[in-house]
């Protein structure tokens, strides 16, 4: 359900909510502990940069922080400096269109209920819960 690019950024994002506050992580660093192409993460986080979700420093003691506490960062923020206003699924069966009760696929009614719950998600859920440690990673 998720890009590539979407699920990196998520992983960068909650690696950077784990730090103690105020401290910066190198990009190496964060490339390494997270599993993303540096070239990759560079791109990824020069937009989190300029939508204002992340701060860089350059320089020795450089890197990136969050520019904002993570129970204020919400996915679907995410999902739309990276790939616009897209919290809304499209047509399950692939038709050209947003699904709606208006314009209903064969498969709308079924699968109306995950739709909300998916949207749900995306505006209700924040980095921090996100970061929060479980007995398994979460990403």
């Amino acid at each position: 359900m998720l890009s590539t690019t979407l699920r990196y950024a998520l992983r960068a994002l909650v690696k950077l909510a784990q730090l103690p506050q105020g401290d910066m992580m190198r990009g190496e660093e964060l490339s390494e502990a997270t599993g993303i192409p540096a070239n990759y993460l560079s791109k990824i986080m020069t937009t989190l940069r300029n939508g204002g979700v992340v701060e860089a420093v350059r320089g020795y003691n450089g890197g990136y922080r969050l520019a904002k506490a993570s129970r204020e960062i919400y996915v679907a923020e995410i999902i739309e400096l990276l790939e616009g206003p897209q919290t809304h699924p499209q047509c399950l069966l692939g038709e050209d269109h947003e699904c709606s009760d208006a314009l209903a696929c064969s498969a709308h009614g079924h699968f109306k209920r995950v739709r909300q719950a998916y949207i749900n998600f995306l505006e209700k859920t924040t980095i921090a819960s996100l970061s929060k440690k479980k007995s398994a990673d979460i990403m």
